[in-house]
């Protein structure tokens, strides 16, 4: 190739190759200098701050129903899986929201495999044009209270509906044997054991409600248990010594525990009426109290009808009985044991209970010792 080919092969191949450079140049700065497109922010600023503060189960969702942010709650909750909301229910309401923007609130009940239903208030509103935002609140806890009240409503009204339409009828066959000196005795002693029935239930009806308030003790004291098993066993007294039982005290003197004697005193004359009541004619009941540490141990012993394995767990519910064929005769009410629970409950103790059917049981109860503040040095 001669020199003049070679040295215009070179030029073109420089012009080229310059080309090429300013193009990259060109190109490079273009991608330096280009602005990215401005995204709308998945989460409006703050919200994220607040769901994760919030008490409340707080989920945000976009326009594809994906959970965009979530309160620790609602993950408690079973609100959200991954990043999707569990209840369809939920999600059908936050498709409506979206749809006409409106503010939405309704029940639901969420339900889960291998855990109870759950009933949730939820409240639906817009965040904005794309994002929607779901409250939820447990109402669970607040929907067993109700149900419970209303269970408790029905159970006092039941048996007061017994003694009440007893003491009626038996008013009206006074009305009747007027003329009659013996019949008009028999139906009034009948009318005095109703009237007085009524007013035990009256009273431990009051008594289980105060409890259940859950108050603190006011100005709780040292309680002698001496005292509280005199007062406990003599209360009973009548009742055993017409069916021929003995009650026993026994165990450890001067033990005393803090808090209010009242209820002390309610609570083992509860479990002392107790035995003495599901106890055959002639049997022994035995009340002892004994020293464990810190603790003191309340226990009545009997030699009674026994309860089933099966009830034990059941025995301390409001009106609940062992043996409902009994219970007219023995003329409970079905709060003692209730009762019982709750003052221990409330003096930081608890009761305990050990049967064997056809042989007996043994209540214990349990309260912190109060040991005065002589014995305190000393220790």
């Amino acid at each position: 190739m001669d020199p003049t080919t070679q040295a215009f092969l070179a030029a073109i191949i420089g012009a080229l190759v310059a080309g090429a450079a300013v193009l990259a140049w060109h190109v490079s700065d273009r991608q330096q200098h280009q602005v990215p497109p401005q995204e709308e922010p998945a989460v409006p600023p703050g919200v994220a701050t607040v769901l994760s503060v919030l008490r409340s189960s707080a989920v945000v969702v976009d326009e594809e129903d994906v959970v965009l942010k979530a309160s620790a709650p609602a993950y408690a909750l079973g609100l959200v899986r991954g990043n999707r909301l569990v209840a369809e229910e939920l999600a059908q309401l936050v498709r409506q929201v979206r749809r006409d923007g409106q503010i939405r609130e309704t029940e639901l009940v969420m339900t889960r495999r291998g855990a109870p239903a759950r009933h949730v208030t939820a409240r639906v509103a817009p965040l904005s044009s794309r994002l929607v935002l779901a409250l939820v609140e447990d109402r669970t806890r607040e929907r067993r209270v109700e149900e419970v009240r209303r269970d408790f409503v029905a159970n006092v009204s039941h048996e007061l509906k017994t003694p009440v339409g007893a003491i009626r009828l038996l008013a009206e066959a006074m009305h009747d044997a007027a003329g009659d000196p013996d019949a008009v005795k028999r139906f009034a002693d009948r009318m005095l054991t109703e009237s007085d029935r009524l007013a035990q239930l009256v009273q431990q009806i009051i008594e289980l409600s105060r409890l259940q308030a859950d108050d603190p003790l006011e100005a709780p004291t040292p309680v002698r248990l001496d005292d509280v098993l005199h007062v406990a066993v003599d209360t009973s007294a009548i009742d055993a010594d017409s069916k021929g039982i003995r009650i026993v005290t026994g165990g450890a003197p001067g033990l005393e525990v803090l808090g209010n004697e009242e209820q002390i005193t309610a609570a083992v004359a509860n479990l002392v009426a107790n035995a003495v009541s599901y106890s055959d004619a002639g049997s022994t009941v035995q009340v002892t109290t004994r020293a464990d540490g810190d603790e003191v141990e309340v226990a009545v012993v009997d030699q009674g009808i026994g309860i089933p394995p099966e009830e034990i767990d059941r025995i301390f519910e409001r009106f609940y009985r062992v043996d409902p064929a009994r219970h007219r005769s023995t003329g409970g009410t079905g709060l003692g044991l209730s009762i019982v629970k709750h003052v221990a409950a409330t003096h930081g103790g608890e009761v305990r209970v050990w049967s064997v059917e056809g042989q007996g049981s043994t209540f214990t109860l349990t309260l912190p010792r109060y040991v005065g503040a002589e014995r305190k040095e000393r220790l």
